[in-house]
């Protein structure tokens, strides 16, 4: 018996061993990919420590005095060199790769890292050089509110998600969000925020879209180059991404576009062309996808000869996350920095420089790239950050781009509202609003202002009855109501259930309360695309509530709104005849409430406009043929440790490669040139007044093309309007679209009456079109047609002009 317990015995400690052995071995692996703790591995022996105005240097000389790559009067481009020249080899292929993840969160060494971040520019403590600190931020800073052992907060802005503010096209006020971004990230110690997405809303169901501005490049463009130039003026820098044709979230990481080159041209660069040319963002983020069987992060075409020889860009470009294949391949294609940066890639690149399969002029052109970020950076200026952003004024620029950007869609002598104070507000979503999207483009806020809580600030009474029940519903279901938070909000967006009203409690609601307010809302995010049933489509219980409202409402003479606290498109063209007004509220940020009564009592005037087409039905897309219809949420070990399929008979169509076969006929280019009816075309929005367009004019000198219309104001209430400009050339030699947006501008705040002339330029060069057999632009000579409208289907005037 004692010989079989002592063999018992040496098997359970054979067992333990070995578990311990796995686990030391799986943390080490783990670490690999994690984590990178080995940034101050060139020791600082035989170097001598000075400080000057706070700041500590390291003199290799021993001299107390500047080189010129620390010297802030000299030009960046003296000190790059300086540097470069100064830094060993190990120094440069380390500065190629970020910390690792954990690192920049804080969880590596004591006191290190910014709680939230998610990457950095590493340090190189022998020459000085700090930690570039990188963090998410589509619709505001991401960091973490809260920090061990600190008795404070540090909350960010949830400003209104990417669409919304395409939806205001107004620069101007895009520019001043994103300075206020700019300034949050300067004062909590952040360096680059990790947008703006440039990606074009090739289909509805793209689980990004909100992050996103436009089915139109030039809208795209234009609103994207005035964020980042907002962001920039502070002295950090912005992210533009995901470069490029990054259109779904299914298999995201190993999907293989396959795109002819003008649309690829013509569509999915133009965006990213006229930031580029506009605002210069110091980085642009690579996507995880491939373009014709290349990855971006490895794809030399699009990295160095269209990004940067086309288009002259002077910043570095980094891979999104865990992004890319091959770390040697990525560096030579022209993508310089690795994030968040893995031990594995690090030892890829030194084996690369070792067996010369990358060279040193390679890793020199990525370091010189890199180091120029840090050195105009404000960490290099020893700027003293305080932590302490005014989050007031913010919040006044948030709900002031908010209600801008909401889109009036339909409004029958109901809004504003004027002879009502009592008001039942209908479906959960009135009660908890939904401030944005979720994953990287979310935002950790201090405060989320519901629908519920913007009517009582702005003076309206909520029925007790239609709250009452809410909240004893949300009471029977508190499970569902629960909010997931980091990955789990990722792959599972919040979406608790809707309410089902009984006929009696919809009587009494239409008895007492002056007027109804019905929410839908929709949620989506990083991750995972969305579907057609109970997303797209109204679910049954959403039609039943809107209809049957309505009924009872209008019986009692009486008005219903619908508001759309959405993300994304939705199927509308079913039930919109049912209410008397609908308010296309997108997601307002933080402050989404207050900016909806805003609109809705009239202390604003809606001058939003869809930067993206409603269709009456999902198929009505060209593109719906080649997405993935079924999405299923991204794996996260798939993300990280997946391999993409390579025999070409096990592809899946749309999840392994997806075929633009629409090529430039996305949006409203497709369902123009079909003729197809739409439920709200692009552009469209209406106001509480109306305006006229009178004394347009157009001349042509140095091949630019000068446009010039004046907008009256001819109603009793102050508001703004959006002038778009659109080109078409009849009798076109080649296939082009029937009209194409390329100029548009938003006036003042016109009182009753009041004129504004406004003046567009456009080159001539911008209505040329990809010519594949040729590999340019091709400028046609003859006669176009110059539209200006209030939508792509409300054209005001129309004028030739012969080029």
């Amino acid at each position: 018996m004692k010989k079989y317990f002592k063999r018992l015995l040496i098997i359970l400690g054979s067992l333990l061993v070995l578990v311990l052995i796995i686990g030391f071995f799986g943390w080490i692996y783990v670490k690999s990919i994690f984590f990178t703790f080995e940034n101050n591995f060139i020791e600082k022996k035989d170097f001598k420590e000075i400080t000057i105005d706070g700041y500590t240097f390291l003199d290799r000389n021993g001299n107390e005095k500047l080189d010129v790559y620390e010297d802030s009067s000299k030009p960046t481009n003296e000190r790059v060199a300086d540097v470069l020249f100064q830094m060993t080899v190990e120094e440069k292929i380390h500065l190629l790769k970020g910390s690792g993840l954990g690192s920049a969160m804080g969880m590596g060494k004591a006191g290190e890292g910014i709680p939230g971040a998610v990457g950095t520019i590493v340090p190189t403590p022998r020459l000085g050089l700090p930690t570039i600190y990188l963090s998410d931020g589509p619709a505001g800073l991401r960091i973490e509110p809260t920090r061990k052992d600190k008795d404070r907060t540090y909350y960010c802005t949830a400003f209104p998600i990417g669409t919304l503010l395409a939806s205001t096209w107004n620069t101007n006020l895009v520019k001043e969000v994103g300075n206020a971004m700019g300034n949050e990230a300067l004062e909590y110690g952040i360096d680059v925020i990790l947008g703006p997405g440039a990606n074009i809303h090739r289909h509805p169901f793209c689980g990004r879209n909100f992050e996103y501005f436009s089915e139109d490049p030039v809208l795209t463009g234009n609103i994207g180059a005035a964020i980042v130039n907002g962001i920039e003026a502070n002295g950090v820098g912005a992210s533009l991404k995901h470069f490029v044709a990054n259109n779904q979230e299914t298999n995201r990481n190993f999907n293989d576009v396959i795109i002819s080159e003008r649309a690829l041209r013509e569509i999915y660069l133009k965006g990213f062309e006229i930031v580029v040319k506009k605002s210069q963002p110091w980085t642009i983020m690579s996507s995880y996808n491939k373009v014709n069987g290349t990855y971006t992060s490895e794809n030399k075409k699009l990295l160095t000869d269209i990004l940067r020889n086309d288009w002259d860009f002077e910043g570095l470009v980094m891979t999104d996350w865990f992004g890319g294949n091959s770390a040697p391949a990525t560096i030579k294609a022209g993508n310089d920095l690795l994030e968040p940066g893995t031990k594995r890639q690090w030892d890829a690149l030194i084996e690369a420089q070792e067996n010369g399969t990358l060279t040193m002029e390679e890793i020199d052109l990525s370091v010189s790239r890199i180091l120029k970020l840090i050195i105009e950076s404000k960490k290099m200026q020893n700027y003293q950050f305080g932590n302490n952003p005014d989050l007031k004024e913010h919040a006044k620029i948030t709900r002031k781009s908010a209600s801008e950007g909401m889109v009036l869609l339909k409004n029958e002598n109901t809004l504003p509202i004027r002879n009502a104070k009592n008001i039942a507000l209908l479906g959960v979503t009135s009660f908890d609003f939904i401030a944005g999207g979720t994953g990287s483009g979310d935002v950790n806020e201090a405060y989320s202002v519901s629908l519920e809580e913007g009517l009582k600030n702005t003076g309206f009474q909520i029925n007790s009855t239609a709250k009452n029940i809410f909240e004893n519903y949300k009471k029977n279901h508190l499970k569902q109501f629960e909010k997931p938070e980091g990955i789990k909000a990722m792959l599972t967006p919040y979406a608790p259930p809707q309410i089902t009203y009984s006929s009696e409690q919809l009587k009494q609601f239409a008895k007492e309360a002056d007027i109804a307010i019905i929410t839908i809302g929709r949620n989506s995010g990083e991750g995972s695309d969305r579907v057609e049933e109970d997303d797209f489509l109204l679910n049954s219980i959403e039609k039943e509530m809107i209809e049957n409202t309505c009924n009872y409402f209008h019986k009692a003479n009486k008005k219903v709104i619908v508001v759309l606290n959405i993300g994304g498109v939705i199927e509308t063209a079913s039930w919109k005849a049912h209410p008397d007004a609908i308010l296309l509220a997108w997601q307002g940020g933080q402050e989404g409430g207050n900016s909806v009564a805003d609109i809705l009592s009239g202390n604003v005037n809606p001058s939003g406009k869809l930067p993206m087409t409603f269709p009456i039905h999902l198929n009505d897309h060209a593109s719906n043929k080649n997405f993935p219809l079924n999405a299923e949420s991204t794996n996260i070990l798939d993300m990280l440790f997946g391999k993409e399929v390579e025999a070409e008979e096990d592809k899946i169509k749309n999840i392994d490669y997806t075929n633009y076969e629409e090529g430039i006929y996305v949006g409203y280019r497709h369902f123009d040139k079909v003729k197809l009816d739409v439920s709200f075309p692009f552009g469209y929005g209406l106001s509480y007044t109306d305006f006229k367009y009178i004394s347009p004019n157009i001349t042509v000198e140095n091949d630019t093309i000068n446009v010039m219309v004046t907008i009256k104001n001819t109603k009793d209430l102050a508001g703004k309007e959006v002038v778009q400009v659109y080109v078409s050339k009849p009798n076109s030699n080649v296939d082009r679209p029937e009209q194409e947006l390329k100029a548009f501008a938003k006036t003042k705040d016109l009182a009753p009456n009041e004129s504004q002339s406004i003046i567009f330029q456009i080159p001539a060069s911008e209505l040329s079109y990809w010519d594949e057999n040729k590999s340019g632009w091709i400028l046609e000579k003859g006669v176009y047609s110059i539209q200006i409208g209030a939508s792509s289907r409300d054209i005001k005037i129309a004028m030739e002009v012969e080029i």
